[in-house]
């Protein structure tokens, strides 16, 4: 993990890759649960049997959505960006989806700096991301995820 104390300490890691995060496997539980939470029952993400028989999958595929939300989950394991007042969730840009996650698939994310701005005080990091899906190619998504950080000096 890394240690972020202020903007240099950010800006220093500027068109670095700032880490990877652990794996996490996404259940049909955990899918069900963002179901409920989004209103989302489509049967490709909540009926195993159903897309066993019909489903170009064979099997349940996590919500594109659920995956994204998860940034925040593994985006801490990855950076410790302490001295804070506040942080700010700013922005997700270019997000595109290259892959289904399947149930029971772990998946963990690649974050790496792309750029960075003081603005009066403020710390605009744009923060480029690939979430990995264990043993295949392609990514589960990639993009850009913007934080504001309000450092205390």
């Amino acid at each position: 993990m890394v240690v972020i104390k202020n903007h240099a300490e950010f800006e220093a890691l500027l068109g670095k890759e700032i880490g990877i995060s652990g794996w996490h496997t996404i259940t049909q539980q955990q899918i069900n649960m963002f179901a409920e939470a989004t209103i989302d029952h489509q049967w490709i993400h909540t009926d195993p049997e159903r897309a066993k028989t019909e489903s170009p999958f064979k099997a349940t595929i996590a919500h594109g959505y659920l995956t994204v939300s998860l940034l925040p989950y593994f985006w801490h394991q990855i950076a410790d960006v302490q001295n804070l007042k506040m942080q700010i969730n700013y922005s997700i840009e270019n997000i595109r989806f290259a892959q289904a996650v399947l149930v029971d698939s772990p998946v963990r994310l690649h974050a790496r700096l792309v750029a960075i701005v003081n603005l009066r005080g403020i710390t605009k990091a744009t923060i480029g991301v690939k979430m990995e899906i264990e043993g295949q190619k392609k990514p589960a998504y990639t993009g850009e995820v913007v934080f504001l950080y309000h450092f205390l000096d």
